[in-house]
């Protein structure tokens, strides 16, 4: 009989609360060696983003002053006799990028799967025809048509031989697109700013470059094994309360912030102006600097006869004041954002770690922009600075994603509550009769 009353009980349950429908997962398992090229198109990425803090650094920018080619070479066959001074600075710089490009484009690629097997057939052959067209009409640039053969000869073996894999997901091809995409607009700036002469194409070029690294550390994260596992295929099991959700919106304010102080920091550096500011943490001696026409004349004449720096304006002074009070606004709020996870546990628990690295990443990053002035602009110091705020702006976007994995669903999903038997209707203390399971109106009146 108890057997026949918790059976009845179950049923009765289940009609008045039905299951919830399941959702589709929120990302499907890709290959586990896409995720290791993405993860080393992004270490190559840092490296490309500290051989152009270099490049800043040593002020070579112009070493060579003209684009794609290296002095009227194809860059790739440049003499290695003639990598001197500045030149194997913005030339070694010029070929890593190139390559990161290759390593993006084959990401983008790879993400298609089988699908993109008709593509790089179709644009192998074309390199090849492109290849003999630049030859039989320009035999001088013989190094193009081969570079161009080489190439194509490279897509179409790879069209036979490509995996057989299914395609990623449609949101991560477009990610990949647009990381192919952004990488070839970063070389075009980078070109620019060479024929152009322009200081301010520079800074566009470093912040592009920061915001590209970011994407790809971002493209490792959604390839990676633990993005896949903890897909909800069940809506939100751990949810939290919506009051307990607040301090999310840290992550993604903090990382807009250091995406503003990265931008200021590119606009110091190619001014090329040295420092305007040469002391720390005091300017020139005060909390905040006299910026009038006299006193910055003075500081010139100073910088002039003892240091012989250029000579530099007021709007760079402040410029470079506003530099270090963002710098301790990033401070504080990733220090909020470290001290308001520290109690997460469940899913949070990622975005706590990722915080705690933040708020170290941070700290090392103030030291360096201390011993920048200390050292009055040492390069290996200043490229230093400039790897950190990269490595700081993407630990920004890991962390603000994985602090947001899940709230789409919890937006549409209702939270399952757990009732006890006693109180679910059609249920009754255990030994008192079972009651009748209320039923609507309509089903009454029937």
């Amino acid at each position: 009989e108890r057997a026949i009353a918790l059976h009845m009980r179950l049923s009765r349950n289940k009609q008045t609360h039905p299951a919830q429908p399941s959702l589709p997962p929120l990302s499907a398992p890709v290959s586990p060696w896409l995720h290791w090229w993405i993860l080393l198109t992004a270490l190559a990425t840092l490296l490309l983003v500290g051989a152009g803090g270099l490049v800043t650094s040593h002020g070579v920018g112009m070493a060579v002053p003209d684009w794609p080619n290296t002095y009227g070479y194809n860059m790739f066959f440049f003499p290695f006799s003639r990598w001197v001074g500045g030149i194997f600075y913005e030339h070694t710089h010029r070929l890593l990028a190139s390559f990161v490009g290759l390593m993006t484009a084959i990401t983008a690629v790879w993400m298609f799967g089988r699908k993109a097997r008709p593509f790089l057939r179709w644009t192998g052959v074309a390199l090849l025809v492109l290849a003999g067209v630049a030859r039989a009409t320009a035999p001088a640039r013989w190094s193009d048509a081969l570079v161009s053969a080489l190439t194509g000869a490279a897509a179409l073996a790879a069209s036979f031989a490509w995996p057989r894999a299914k395609a990623a997901p449609t949101w991560l091809r477009r990610l990949g697109v647009l990381a192919f995409l952004a990488v070839v607009l970063q070389g075009v700036l980078g070109g620019l700013r060479v024929i152009l002469l322009r200081d301010q194409i520079g800074v566009f070029h470093a912040a592009l470059a920061q915001l590209f690294f970011a994407l790809m550390c971002s493209l490792a994260l959604f390839t990676s094994g633990w993005w896949a596992r903890t897909a909800q295929a069940h809506g939100v099991q751990d949810a939290a309360p919506a009051a307990n959700l607040s301090w999310r919106w840290l992550f993604p304010i903090t990382t807009l912030l250091i995406l503003a102080q990265l931008v200021l920091g590119a606009a110091m550096r190619h001014q090329h102006a040295g420092l305007a500011i040469p002391d720390f943490p005091l300017a020139y001696g005060r909390l905040w600097p006299a910026t009038d026409p006299a006193a910055v004349a003075m500081y010139n004449q100073h910088r002039l006869e003892v240091v012989s720096l250029n000579a530099i304006t007021g709007s760079q002074i402040v410029l470079q004041m506003v530099h270090r009070l963002v710098a301790v606004a990033v401070l504080a709020t990733v220090g909020a954002c470290a001290w308001s996870t520290r109690r997460e546990t469940g899913r949070s628990q990622q975005a706590r770690q990722l915080a705690r690295l933040w708020l170290g990443l941070i700290l090392i990053q103030v030291s360096l922009g201390a011993w920048t002035v200390w050292s009055n602009k040492a390069a290996d110091i200043a490229t230093a600075h400039v790897v950190g705020g990269a490595l700081s702006l993407a630990v920004g976007v890991l962390a603000t994603v994985v602090s947001f994995r899940g709230l789409p669903l919890l937006i549409r999903t209702p939270a399952r509550v757990f009732v006890p038997a006693a109180a679910r209707p059609g249920s009754s203390p255990a030994g008192a009769p079972m009651l009748p399971s209320p039923r609507p109106a309509q089903a009454a009146t029937s």
